[in-house]
């Protein structure tokens, strides 16, 4: 059976590259209980950092349970950019069953990609081949 795990290179570690995506930016995608901010990064993977405070959800074992929700989607998505994003909770989290959870995160991830292809057509275009040669 193959080992499925969430390595420190899928993660923001340091407060340095937490400031990063605070300070810069570049896609935000909003929902009612999470906001996703994400940069791009030159790593050529996508890493994560949560941020889930005791204000929205006041049980350790709530933020837990919400983290590793998080966590595993965020290791299916096999396509992700190349982007450092931060994941933060909003109030009515700790209302939400396991799945709505889940069913919110994959929706976000899939218009975080959507944004990220939107808004860098010039991305896109380096990850496509070149349809002519000089030569």
């Amino acid at each position: 059976m193959k080992a499925l795990g969430f390595p420190k290179s899928a993660r923001l570690l340091r407060p340095a590259d937490y400031s990063k995506v605070f300070d810069d930016v570049q896609l935000k995608v909003p929902h009612r209980n999470f906001l996703i901010l994400a940069t791009p990064n030159d790593l050529g993977h996508a890493r994560i950092g949560l941020v889930f405070s005791k204000k929205n959800l006041k049980l350790a074992v709530q933020r837990n349970r919400v983290k590793r929700q998080v966590r595993e989607t965020f290791r299916l998505q096999s396509d992700l950019p190349g982007v450092d994003i931060v994941i933060l909770g909003r109030q009515g989290l700790a209302n939400l069953d396991n799945q709505t959870i889940r069913d919110s995160l994959n929706d976000l991830w899939r218009r975080l990609k959507k944004k990220y292809h939107q808004s860098s057509p010039s991305r896109a275009a380096e990850s496509r081949p070149a349809g002519r040669g000089t030569g």
